[in-house]
C-alpha cells in the first residue's frame, strides 16, 4: 500500500480517537515511519487491549495491521486479529474473518498462531451450534499442540477453554470437567471476575458430581476457584461435594432439598444417591485399618444404608470402577478388600487417621513391651 495512503489513514484515526489517546497514535505512526515492527507491535497491542479503542480495532486492523503482516509476531498479529474480530456485527461475520486470519497464518513457520485463530474460530462455531466443525477445527489443533516441545500458555488456555466448552454443549461431563480444570491451570484466576469465577466453579462441581467416570473431586476440592461459592446462594453445592468425598449420608440427607435447584442434579437425583452409596462404601473400608477389611454384607449395609439384597451389586460396582480392590465371598456374604483408592481427606478424615496412628503407635509399644517382658536378656540376632 502506498505509504502516504498509510500516513493520512493513520492521521484521520488519530484525529478520531479520544483526547487520552492520541499520544499512542503519534507513537503507532512514529514506530510505523521507522519500520520498528516489535515496537509497532507491542503499542497496537496495548492500545487495542484499550476499552475505548473498541470502534478503530476493525479499521486499523484492516487498512494498516493487514499491510505489514508478515513483518510481526505472528502470535500477536493473532492476538490482534482476535481483537478486533470482537466488533464484527455478528457471529457469521466474525467467522468468516476469523477464518480469513486462520488462513494467513497457516504457514509451516507459525503454527503456534494458525492454532491459536483456528480455536478462536472453533470457539464462533460452537456459538453457531456447528457442532461439529468445531470438534474437527478442535481435533486439528489437539493434533499440532501434541506436536509441540513448548508453546504460550495463553493457546494451551483458549483450547481447554474452547474444548470444555465444546464437551458441555455435548453433556460429556467428564470431558468437560478435566478440560476446564486444565483451563483453569493455564490462567491466572485473578483475571476472571467474581462472576466468572462463581459460574465456572458452579458448572465443575455440577460435572464432578454428574459425572459417571468422576468420583475422586480431590483436583476441584484443592482448588481456591472453590471459595467462589462460598455465599448463601451457592454454599450449599460446596457443601454437597465435600460431604461426597467423604461419603457422608448424613450430610447429604440435610443438602438434598437444595438439589431441585440444578435441574442437572435433579434429572440424576437417582443416580447421585448411588454414587453417594459408593463413596459411603469406600469411606467405611478407609477407615478401618488394613488387616481389618472383611467386611459382612450386613456391616456394609448398616454404614451405607443399602438394602442387603443391593450390597453385591455395590461392592461389585466399586471394584469394576477401580474405586476397591478385593474379592467377594457370595456363599458367606463377606467382602474382602485390600486396597482403596487414594483420595483428598478434610480436617475430620486427618484427624480419624491422627486417631489410627495413635492407636497403631499404642499397638507398637505394647508389643514392644510383651516382647521385652518375654524374652528378657535373650534375643534372636
Amino acid at each position: 500500500m502506498d505509504p502516504e495512503i498509510v500516513a493520512n489513514f493513520l492521521s484521520e484515526q488519530r484525529e478520531n480517537a479520544p483526547e487520552d489517546l492520541q499520544q499512542s497514535f503519534l507513537s503507532i505512526e512514529d514506530y510505523w515511519d521507522r519500520k520498528l515492527w516489535h515496537q509497532l507491535t507491542d503499542v497496537l497491542v496495548d492500545y487495542f487491549n484499550t476499552p475505548a479503542s473498541a470502534s478503530q480495532r476493525l479499521p486499523l486492523f484492516r487498512r494498516f495491521i493487514l499491510t505489514f503482516s508478515e513483518k510481526i509476531n505472528q502470535l500477536k498479529f493473532v492476538s490482534l486479529g482476535l481483537l478486533a474480530a470482537t466488533q464484527c456485527s455478528d457471529d457469521q461475520e466474525r467467522l468468516s474473518f476469523l477464518t480469513d486470519l486462520t488462513s494467513k497464518v497457516n504457514k509451516p513457520a507459525s503454527q503456534d498462531a494458525y492454532v491459536y485463530a483456528l480455536v478462536a474460530a472453533s470457539d464462533v462455531k460452537l456459538r453457531l451450534q456447528d457442532l461439529a466443525g468445531a470438534r474437527k477445527d478442535l481435533d486439528t489443533a489437539e493434533s499440532i499442540l501434541d506436536s509441540f516441545d513448548s508453546v504460550e500458555t495463553e493457546v494451551h488456555a483458549t483450547f481447554y477453554r474452547t474444548n470444555a466448552s465444546y464437551y458441555q454443549a455435548k453433556a460429556e461431563f467428564g470431558s468437560y470437567y478435566k478440560n476446564a480444570l486444565l483451563y483453569l491451570a493455564c490462567i491466572d484466576l485473578a483475571s476472571l471476575t467474581l462472576e466468572d469465577a462463581r459460574s465456572r466453579a458452579y458448572d465443575l462441581s455440577i460435572a464432578a458430581l454428574i459425572s459417571d467416570s468422576i468420583y475422586n473431586f480431590g483436583e476441584l476440592l484443592l482448588h481456591p476457584i472453590l471459595d467462589s461459592l462460598n455465599t448463601p446462594e451457592h454454599s450449599w453445592l460446596r457443601d454437597l461435594l465435600f460431604a461426597f468425598n467423604r461419603g457422608d449420608l448424613n450430610a447429604y440427607n440435610v443438602l438434598e432439598n437444595n438439589i431441585s435447584k440444578a435441574p442437572l442434579l435433579d434429572e440424576h437425583k437417582t443416580f447421585l444417591w448411588q454414587k453417594i452409596s459408593l463413596a459411603a462404601l469406600t469411606e467405611a473400608v478407609f477407615r478401618r485399618p488394613p488387616h481389618d477389611r472383611a467386611m459382612t454384607f450386613q456391616t456394609i449395609s448398616q454404614e451405607t444404608k443399602v438394602q442387603p439384597h443391593e450390597i453385591e451389586i455395590l461392592i461389585m460396582k466399586a471394584l469394576s470402577l477401580g474405586l476397591l480392590k478385593g474379592s467377594i465371598d457370595q456363599v458367606a456374604e463377606v467382602a474382602r478388600i485390600n486396597w482403596v483408592q487414594p483420595k483428598v481427606l478434610d480436617m475430620k478424615q486427618i484427624d480419624n487417621m491422627r486417631l489410627r496412628l495413635k492407636d497403631w503407635d499404642s499397638s507398637v509399644n505394647q508389643l514392644g513391651n510383651w516382647i521385652e517382658g518375654v524374652g528378657k536378656d535373650v534375643w534372636a540376632a
